[in-house]
């Protein structure tokens, strides 16, 4: 998720339906309510704390043949209303994205991930973290974890509505979504809290 301290800015209105032009190719954007939303990248603990995570969440989605895991992909949600979200990591499961099936080549992935997953920074507002959960289980995603390094606490949702949070001495278990994952938070959760000595 977006770490500076200015909030996105919308850098253009679209008209229903329209072709949507990428900002630039390193400019990382979402397309909510026909507004192209630039995003600011994430800062250095928040980045380290995903890297962490995609790299244990990838290494077990493949080796159990469950899927894909992604960092900062865009997935188009909701055809119709053209609404595209850039989750910071994601799962994509072998039964919603066939292994070996090419992923076609533009700007967002046309399927819904099972799991998103958004990294917080303080400058986030808790308006804007709702709306994105809204808009992921409103297109069909399973369950979302929004992870907060500030207070090391994660946030497990499997609705908008229903939510675990979950500390450092916790287990974040994958259940349906990642069958056998069992990871502890002091992995991913500590070291990003840790402040330098």
């Amino acid at each position: 998720m977006a770490t500076t301290t200015a909030p996105p800015q919308a850098s253009s209105t679209l008209k229903p339906g329209s072709f949507v032009e990428p900002p630039g190719d390193d400019i990382l954007y979402e397309i909510v309510d026909n507004e192209v939303r630039e995003l600011p990248p994430m800062g250095a603990r928040e980045t380290l704390l995903a890297s962490v995570l995609f790299r244990i969440l990838s290494n077990f989605a493949w080796d159990h043949a469950l899927g894909q895991v992604v960092s900062e992909m865009l997935f188009l949600l909701i055809p119709v209303t053209n609404l595209q979200r850039r989750p910071d990591l994601a799962f994509v499961s072998f039964e919603r994205w066939p292994r070996g099936r090419p992923v076609p080549k533009g700007p967002a992935w046309e399927v819904v991930p099972n799991l998103a997953i958004e990294v917080v920074s303080p400058s986030n507002l808790a308006d804007k973290v709702m709306e994105k959960i809204e808009d992921y289980f409103s297109a069909g995603v399973q369950r979302v974890w929004v992870i907060y390094p500030e207070i090391a606490k994660l946030y497990d949702y499997d609705s908008p509505t229903s939510v675990k949070i979950l500390t450092p001495d916790k287990l974040l278990e994958g259940g349906d979504i990642l069958p056998g994952l069992q990871l502890p938070l002091t992995e991913i959760l500590v070291d990003a809290t840790q402040e330098p000595a």
